[in-house]
């Protein structure tokens, strides 16, 4: 098992910024392809960035690209979703993922893939 819970969501401004927080326990972090997810209510779960278990490879969604940057820290158990340049249509509950990967350094779009999820943070960006 393992245990997400993420942090850092809040209220901001059209062209703010804020940086999202997951802490992860249980098993061995490391294992783990990690992703950020973003629901709006009434609609489906949707892609924004993914991670390797090393750090070396990283996905954006295209709506996010060049705005948002996903990074992690294995000793700590952590990954981050700094976000800027934040626009209303971001509003949306976050949520952090885990993916078990056996082979390879890779990271997986596919929300169905991923293994585990925190309870997400609500983002809204006001115009």
């Amino acid at each position: 098992q393992v245990q997400l819970v993420e942090s850092g969501g809040g209220l901001v401004q059209t062209g703010g910024s804020l940086r999202l927080s997951c802490a992860a326990s249980g098993r061995r972090f490391s294992n783990y392809g990690m992703g950020w997810f973003r629901q709006v209510p009434g609609n489906e779960r949707e892609f924004v960035a993914a991670i390797s278990w090393s750090g070396g490879s990283t996905g954006y969604a295209d709506s996010v690209k060049g705005r948002f940057t996903i990074s992690r820290d294995n000793a700590e158990n952590m990954v981050y979703l700094q976000m800027n340049s934040l626009k209303p249509e971001d509003t949306a509950v976050y949520f952090c993922a885990a993916d078990y990967v056996i082979l390879g350094d890779w990271y997986e779009k596919n929300e169905y893939e991923y293994d585990y999820w925190g309870q997400g943070t609500q983002v809204t960006v006001s115009s």
